[in-house]
This record gives C-alpha cells, structure tokens and sequence, in this order.
C-alpha cells in the first residue's frame, strides 16, 4: 500500500455517563479538542476508549459519529481488538461497512496467551478478511502477549499489514522492528515517555493517549523533529513526562477522563468498577494538565 501512518494520533478516551451510556456530544466534543490542537489523527475503540466494555452497537455508535463529526480534516484509526480471530474480523467488517475510517488497529489477544505462529495465523486472517490497512499492536505490558521481531517480519509481507504500535517500552526491541522492517512499514511509538527517542531512531510518529489532554503539546514533539528542532522536541518531550506519569494513579482510563475535565473538556466517566481519581491525587493532576497544556509557555522553559 502506497499510504503510510505517521504524526501523532491520540487513543481517544469514549465519553459515558455514569451508567455506561454513550455521551455522543461529549465525544464531538473531544474529537474538536484535539483536532483544533494539531494532531495528525484520532484514534477510537482503543484500550483508552474502554472497547471492552462497549457493546456491539455503542462501537458501531462511536464510529459513525467519528467519521461523520471528523468529515475528513484528519484520518481516522479504529480499533478491532477483540479477544478471537473471529470477533476481530466481525469488528472489522462493521468497521469497514460504516465506511470512511483510514485504518484498523489490532491489539494482540488478551487473557489468552497465543504463541507467535498462532499470532501470525491471527492477524493474516484478519487481514485477508477485509480492505483496510491495519496495524498490530503490541502492548505485552497488559496484554502479557510479546510481538516478536520475526512476527513482524512476517506480517511486514501482507500487503495491508501497514505497521506496528509498540508499546512494549523496549528500546533495544524498537531499534530491531525499526532496522529490519521494509521502508514502507510504520512503526509507531505507544510510549508517550518514549515519542522523541523513537522519532531519533526512526518511528513514524505516536499514538498518545496523553494527547487526549494535551494533544498540542504532544503534535508539537513531532512537529518540532520533523523541522529540525531537536532541542525543542526533546525540550516538550520532557514537559509531557510529568502528565504521563500520573495517567497510572488511578484505574485505567479514569486519569484521562479527569485530566480532559480539567482542561475544559467533559468526558464523562469510566465503566465500573473504575472510580472516579482519589481527591488526594488532584492537585498533582491539576498541575501537571496546567502545565501540559499552556502552550505559551512552552518556547520558554
């Protein structure tokens, strides 16, 4: 395929109310947030947009108004990342049949633990079951499922198998996808700590769940390395690690949702048993989203 991912793409929280309910305004609301903030694309139905406790028609819901609300200003990723092969590629074709969506991202089985060639029969199937580009992700840190090296290499030969999201936070196993996959393979950082030394060994960009609060911040590291700017790029890099360091105070993703209500943004809550952030730990997140998103202050520190 002749397209490629790149530039920095928030994993976008999916805003719900107190009983798990879709706020579709709230989810406008965010997609405008970001966009108006420079990001390169969104991303929704990820880990971060809790698509394991989605129903069926709440994630065909969350689609629709993403690519009707997106309608056109940046591409848009979705996710198929269901437990089986065949729940995967039902995902896929909802995804592919709603229409307008740039490409698919595949997060390895969880709770079950496949072996690489059960991994690599796993994605070629989904692949071979519809049109869009797709992405493997890799988070072996939740999932406890590795995506080798080899694996990569392998699925690098499907033509719509486009990249790869590595969140696994190993550099050494980064510098490996980034120095043996063909040209036309993205690898794409999952590390928000990690987006600048990515970049400076070759990664095609970021999919940042911090970027669901300061996806200026987070554009601007990309954008600052693609001009050259290197000081800079590292410079906000080490402004995002505060923020990024208190996404895990709480449950997964509770900080996001909290840390967006504090920029100005509500995006409702997260599906139980998650709670809403102890009170001890605001102040430090009100900070941290203060100083994350003040854009100004940047070129100054």
């Amino acid at each position: 395929m002749d397209w490629k991912p790149t530039g920095v793409i928030p994993a976008l929280v999916t805003p719900l109310d107190h009983e798990g309910n879709l706020l579709e305004q709230g989810l406008r609301d965010v997609l405008d947030y970001v966009i108006n903030n420079g990001v390169h694309g969104v991303f929704v139905l990820g880990s971060s947009g809790e698509i394991y406790g989605l129903s069926e028609e709440q994630k065909r819901r969350v689609v629709e108004i993403t690519v009707e609300h997106v309608n056109g200003r940046v591409p848009v990723y979705a996710g198929a990342s269901e437990i089986t092969t065949r729940d995967c590629v039902r995902t896929a074709h909802m995804i592919q049949e709603v229409g307008g969506v740039t490409a698919l991202s595949v997060l390895t089985p969880y709770f079950m633990t496949p072996t690489q060639p059960e991994l690599i029969d796993h994605y070629r199937n989904i692949a071979s079951e519809t049109d869009l580009p797709i992405l493997v992700y890799s988070n072996p840190g939740r999932t406890k499922v590795p995506v080798a090296l080899s694996t990569v290499l392998n699925l690098a030969e499907v033509p719509n198998i486009v990249g790869i999201k590595d969140s696994a936070g190993d550099m050494t196993l980064t510098s490996d996808y980034l120095r043996e996959v063909p040209d036309d393979f993205s690898v794409i950082i999952g590390r928000d700590t990690l987006i600048f030394p990515g970049l400076c060994m070759g990664a095609a960009g970021a999919i940042a769940s911090t970027a669901n609060i300061a996806p200026r911040l987070v554009s601007e590291i990309y954008n600052s390395f693609q001009a050259g700017d290197f000081e800079r790029s590292l410079r906000l890099q080490n402004a995002l690690t505060p923020l990024r360091n208190l996404v895990d105070i709480a449950t997964f993703p509770v900080v996001l949702k909290e840390g967006l209500r504090m920029a100005g943004v509500e995006a409702g809550y997260c599906f139980a048993p998650a709670r809403e952030l102890d009170p001890r730990f605001r102040p430090a997140l009100q900070d941290a989203v203060a100083q994350a998103t003040a854009i100004e202050d940047f070129d100054v520190l």
